[in-house]
């Protein structure tokens, strides 16, 4: 890794989901051909953590894990799931708390118990000092209002962002978060090329969300952390820039996030 001219920092990756693991050693490889330096892993609930933390401990180097309550498995046992969270987090360091959010895309049963998972979770990273991996599907403003109402919030990523413009600027506002732009910005009518066209690389980046959302040519196939190059292309073609300076801003972007140092 060391001789390659620039290396990639894949933010966000359930590199270790079921999907994965016929062939999580070839994969792992595959993300050493492509450059990725590290794969950050965040959490779902607690029955990921054991699958989540043994794809760490098999590549140490590579795979850094967070810890957190993913919103679309809070339920009525959040509490329970929170108490695991929070005992995991006192036991060991973990890169972020993640991934935590709101979601009205799924079952919007739970959407009260959602906000109150989130702002707990929240608190914990102001108090540990941590950053977050925040998710959000059709709750935009619905998070802007939780993050206003925070008294204090942490660094982070607004992971799997494709909103627009405006969305993107006002999250851009609190001056504390970076856009996760993953396989979504292949997509032909997304839109969010247009939306990454108009900001600076400094507020962006990396994701593949694998193995969910790949890149084209894999659209609607598993995705992995090694599609990430995909990504990185895509932008620099946006961008009118070479891979390398994608790929030296927005590794760069995630260390400082994350607090990675090589």
């Amino acid at each position: 890794m060391s001789d390659t001219p620039y290396y990639l920092i894949d933010t966000h990756s359930h590199q270790y989901s079921e999907e994965l693991s016929i062939d999580i050693a070839e994969a792992m490889q595959r993300c050493e051909s492509q450059h990725v330096r590290y794969c950050l892993l965040p959490n779902i609930d607690k029955t990921s953590i054991a699958p989540m933390l043994a794809l760490e401990k098999a590549y140490p180097r590579i795979c850094k894990s967070m810890m957190g309550l993913h919103p679309c498995y809070v339920k009525e046992d959040y509490e329970l799931q929170l108490d695991i969270v929070y005992q995991h987090l006192q036991q060991r360091e973990f890169i972020a708390i993640g991934e935590i959010g709101l979601d009205l895309y799924w079952d919007k049963s739970f959407f009260d118990v959602q906000k109150k998972a989130m702002q707990i979770q929240l608190e914990w990273a102001v108090e540990m000092n941590l950053p977050v991996s925040i998710h959000c599907r059709n709750a935009h403003e619905e998070l802007m209002q939780l993050l206003s109402s925070m008294p204090k919030l942490p660094i982070g990523i607004y992971h799997c962002f494709s909103g627009n413009l405006e969305q993107a600027n006002e999250a851009l506002s609190f001056g504390k978060f970076k856009l996760g732009i993953g396989g979504v910005v292949t997509f032909k009518n997304a839109g969010l090329d247009k939306v990454v066209e108009a900001l600076d690389l400094r507020h962006i980046v990396l994701e593949t969300d694998a193995p969910y959302l790949a890149p084209l040519p894999h659209r609607g196939k598993r995705n992995e952390s090694s599609y990430i190059h995909l990504v990185a292309e895509k932008i620099a073609q946006i961008k009118g820039v070479s891979i390398e300076t994608v790929a030296q801003i927005t590794s760069e972007n995630a260390k400082q996030i994350f607090r990675i140092s090589d």
